[in-house]
């Protein structure tokens, strides 16, 4: 009987926790449906997630190529930038030319944030989807760049003009102030902005765009809007919501870091409800050691039970004898169990700088949440979970009245209005007809890739 190859999807993600994470979720849900998948990241990504895949019997190959920077190097934003830009094509267009040696790498996934491995796509002739692991909204912003510069709401180099003018319709009241590029020095802003427009300008090639969220993202009191009916005529690729992927794959996430359990049996002898769970994800740098030292002495002084993600260069931020202090109160790790941590009966808070990835597991766990966007995309989502979906409350700063006032309004005011909202939140998102949804948009994304390829 002759065996039949499985056809190949190649999966480039942005070299980041927050990015691979979902990627090797849509690779495991390709890979249930009949495809082979491969995920190439830098080395140094490679070696982390490596063993832990071989752990978990994830069925997809993890394959690494050099991103050209020494050792010693921060892998920050720029650095990733150059290395990406000047020294990993011309590996990973090597890899896909041995891959296709036979023709059966039938496309490439490229998260939009690596789009130089959409040129890679182009001049292997492999037909090539965009990866947006965030909200729609959050990629509207980015695809409404012209118009916001035509119209004079920022300048051709990024800049806002108009602060405070809400910049799209039928969206809560996203403005210039929002934008993902405002991070950092002036000139950082600027060089932010430039690698959004060549993303932008890269991503106009794409047919598909498959979307890490939930079709009817903006629903105000259960009422679809205009946008969501429309949102192809927003868009020139093909787009497919196939989220959120924490749900709908069956890929454990695998960790960059390893993860201190022994925060679960500290949870175990708390009062349900009671305990703050304070993470910033895998980022924390625009933190800074100043708000650490206020955060940690709000916490103490909140008199609250809490678990802090906080990593080791971070905790010289901390007052001098502080875990020594809380150590009744409190638990500082370095990388926690995050899903078990929020399902656990004790947490009633979740503390977080919104990133998309933990924004979806907080709404899969049901969790209230206290906002503090620090960067990137956290800052429409913030707008999202406050001000469209009514399960967070924004925190406006880490002062001790600041965060006492927050917990108050989280934790302590009408539970049940919060429970609610969260589990319908969660029957809209991760319910049966939701789930529904997203299977018939991979599907009908398959069927349009078999349509060109067969």
């Amino acid at each position: 009987m002759k065996c039949t190859k499985r056809p190949k999807i190649i999966l480039v993600p942005y070299p980041a926790q927050g990015h691979v994470t979902p990627m090797l979720k849509l690779a495991s849900a390709f890979h249930n449906r009949g495809f082979d998948t491969i995920m190439v990241t830098p080395e140094y990504i490679h070696h982390q997630i490596v063993s832990r895949l071989i752990e978990s019997k994830d069925q997809t190959l993890s394959m690494p190529i050099p991103d050209g920077l020494d050792k010693a190097t921060p892998r920050d934003f720029f650095a990733i930038e150059m290395a990406m830009e000047k020294n990993m094509p011309v590996h990973l267009e090597a890899m896909v030319r041995k891959l296709d040696e036979d023709g059966g790498v039938v496309c490439m996934v490229v998260d939009l944030l690596a789009s130089w491995a959409i040129e890679v796509a182009n001049r292997c002739r492999v037909p090539a989807a965009g990866f947006w692991p965030a909200m729609l909204a959050t990629y509207r912003l980015i695809a409404a760049i012209p118009d916001l510069v035509r119209t004079g709401l920022i300048s051709d180099a990024g800049i806002p003009q108009l602060l405070g003018t809400t910049c799209l319709p039928d969206q809560p009241m996203l403005s210039t102030e929002d934008v993902p590029w405002l991070v950092g020095s002036l000139a950082a802003r600027k060089a932010r902005f430039k690698f959004w427009t060549r993303t932008l300008d890269r991503s106009k090639t794409l047919r598909w765009l498959l979307v890490n969220s939930f079709p009817d993202e903006y629903m105000i009191d259960g009422k679809q809007t205009q946008l969501v009916k429309n949102s192809q005529d927003y868009h020139s690729p093909l787009v497919f919501p196939i989220g959120p992927l924490s749900k709908h794959a069956v890929s454990k996430n695998p960790s960059f870091w390893e993860e201190d359990k022994s925060c679960l049996d500290w949870l175990d002898k708390q009062k349900p409800d009671s305990v703050v769970y304070i993470s910033f994800g895998s980022w924390v740098s625009p933190v800074g050691e100043g708000k650490v030292n206020n955060l940690a002495l709000a916490l103490e002084e909140s008199g609250r039970p809490f678990i802090w993600v906080l990593g080791c260069a971070w905790r010289e931020g901390l007052p001098v004898g502080y875990l020594q202090r809380v150590a009744m109160q409190g638990k500082v790790v370095s990388w926690a169990p995050q899903m078990e941590v929020l399902q656990h009966k004790a947490v009633g808070c979740y503390l977080t700088h919104c990133g998309w990835n933990s924004t979806m597991e907080a709404i899969q766990c049901q969790q209230r949440l206290l906002c503090y966007p620090v960067a990137g995309d956290q800052f429409v989502n913030c707008k999202y979970n406050v001000e469209v979906w009514g399960i967070g409350v924004k925190l406006n700063g880490f002062g001790q009245k600041d965060v006492a006032e927050g917990l108050r309004r989280v934790m302590d005011q009408d539970s049940e209005i919060w429970k609610n909202r969260l589990r319908r939140l969660y029957e809209r998102t991760m319910g049966e007809e939701a789930n529904s949804r997203v299977l018939s948009n991979l599907k009908a994304f398959i069927d349009d890739l078999k349509s060109i390829t067969s």
